[in-house]
């Protein structure tokens, strides 16, 4: 067992609830998230072997607990990367502290719990697009049973399976078993060209990189639109998009009061936040996810 304090780069309080229940995609396995947001089980590989990881809060910390043999040293900074304790939004907290419908924030709302890699996001998000949350269940749920590597102290539980273990799937997997439809050529490509070292993305998350150019070369991939580049720009800590799809336009409209705003109009309710403004959306938007405390 090991503890990490709940403070971001910029000496920030962490809401530990909501970041587990920041948005649906970190509730997809290996991942299993505690309805209240209290708790995180996930399967994580180190030293070339799979570990189930429990985190739960502690006070001002996070508890870290796994196998007695498994390598904390390698697994907690890992767990510190997926609740990105390493950003500062301190900036974003200070802005939206002037905003009477934000200022709740502060609290430490706002960090979306990332994958382990952008490889495991970038997966996961093309399996969001264009179907219900129940085909992605399936979907994802297949993938990680089928191809993950079993967890040591617990084999019916799987980490996510690397990109050579997706590319070694053959396509009766992909149209049969996972039933990812047209997604599956697309998510063999992407695996294909990570795995053979054509295509690093762990690098979009430099910020080296402008927004422009990360969206850029997102909007590049297969199976990659402008809603999964939305989606994948606020996983990389890059907030300036809004996420526009089927559920937030109306939910935006009906919280809002504006039953006939445009796109536009929403982007424009929003620009005061500038490099945050899709962050600042989504929060308004998911507020009631997590009860008051």
């Amino acid at each position: 067992m090991t503890r990490i304090e709940l403070r971001g780069a910029g000496g920030e309080p962490v809401d530990f609830a909501r970041t587990l229940l920041s948005h649906g995609v970190a509730e997809l396995v290996p991942n299993v998230v505690a309805e209240d947001g209290s708790a995180i089980e996930t399967v994580l590989g180190a030293g070339g072997r799979a570990w189930v990881v429990r985190v739960t809060p502690d006070g001002s910390h996070a508890r870290i607990e796994a196998h007695r043999d498994a390598p904390m040293d390698a697994l907690t900074p890992v767990i510190r990367h997926m609740f990105r304790l390493d950003e500062d939004l301190s900036p974003f907290y200070a802005r939206a502290a002037e905003d009477p419908e934000l200022a709740w924030v502060a609290s430490g709302a706002g960090r979306f719990l990332r994958s382990p890699t952008v490889f495991e996001d970038l997966v996961k998000t093309i399996c969001t697009t264009n179907c219900t949350w129940s085909a992605t269940l399936r979907m994802v749920a297949a993938i990680v049973a089928v191809l993950g590597e079993p967890a040591v102290d617990a084999p019916d539980r799987r980490a996510f399976p690397s990109a050579a273990a997706m590319v070694a799937a053959n396509d009766d997997f992909y149209t049969s078993t996972a039933k990812t439809g047209y997604r599956g050529a697309y998510l063999r490509s992407i695996a294909a060209d990570v795995a053979e070292g054509r295509l690093d993305l762990e690098q979009l998350s430099d910020p080296a990189h402008s927004d422009e150019e990360v969206a850029e070369r997102l909007l590049a991939l297969p199976g990659v639109g402008p809603y999964a580049c939305a989606h994948m720009m606020m996983l990389l800590g890059r907030y300036g998009r809004l996420i526009l799809d089927s559920w937030t336009r109306p939910t935006y409209r009906r919280i809002a009061a504006r039953p006939r705003v445009t796109d536009k109009g929403i982007e424009k309710a929003f620009r005061r936040y500038r490099e945050y403004a899709g962050l600042a959306f989504w929060l308004m938007l998911t507020r009631d996810w997590v009860p008051a405390r």
